[in-house]
């Protein structure tokens, strides 16, 4: 389908720069496969790629594992790094990202503008180098008008912007899509 081969390139060309990029797309449209493609075909292919659902988690635990935390900092921390320490020189996608709540996005804000992390209840920073791909399954437009998504966070990830369609605005790829499972499962079952 046209629209989803104009995804595909914008994506392609996204893998050669390293701006942060903003994704949409409903949920099953295969968001985090266009995240690890443009990963693997970036500059930071060899370094990390660390994936963290925004929604997975409340916003403090989520703090503590974006962050890292220290031994000491609160009741039963321990010193641990948080992603953006593990995927050093790599790749974070921060999935549903309009689910994060406003005092932790103020948090991620500052990272991506000073390029360090704290880890919690520590007093020094911790020089990062991590290129952000975040996605929302919700219309970016929508989050931004809502007061969803803070509008400077929001203009710090979508630097490049990648809508990726549903199968139900481009039904001529379903028999693409048929013919490919019908050969992978046929394969694996060994029925062909």
């Amino acid at each position: 389908n046209p629209i989803f081969q104009r995804a595909i390139k914008m994506a392609k060309k996204a893998a050669r720069s390293s701006s942060s990029i903003l994704i949409f797309g409903e949920t099953g449209t295969g968001k985090e496969l266009f995240v690890q493609g443009i990963h693997h075909a970036s500059d930071r292919a060899a370094k990390p790629f660390v994936a963290q659902n925004c929604a997975a988690f409340p916003e403090s635990l989520l703090e503590s594992i974006l962050f890292g935390t220290v031994r000491g900092g609160f009741t039963g921390a321990t010193d641990r790094p948080g992603i953006f320490e593990q995927a050093n020189g790599g790749t974070i996608l921060l999935d549903e990202i309009n689910s994060m709540g406003h005092q932790l996005q103020a948090k991620l804000l500052r990272v991506l503008q000073e390029n360090y992390v704290r880890r919690i209840g520590d007093t020094k920073d911790i020089p990062v180098d991590v290129r952000i791909i975040a996605t929302t399954n919700e219309d970016p437009q929508e989050i931004l008008r809502s007061g969803t998504i803070r509008k400077d966070l929001y203009y710090r990830l979508n630097v490049i912007n990648i809508t990726i369609p549903p199968l139900r605005e481009r039904c001529d790829d379903i028999p693409l899509l048929t013919n490919y499972f019908l050969n992978k499962y046929n394969y694996l079952l060994n029925l062909k």
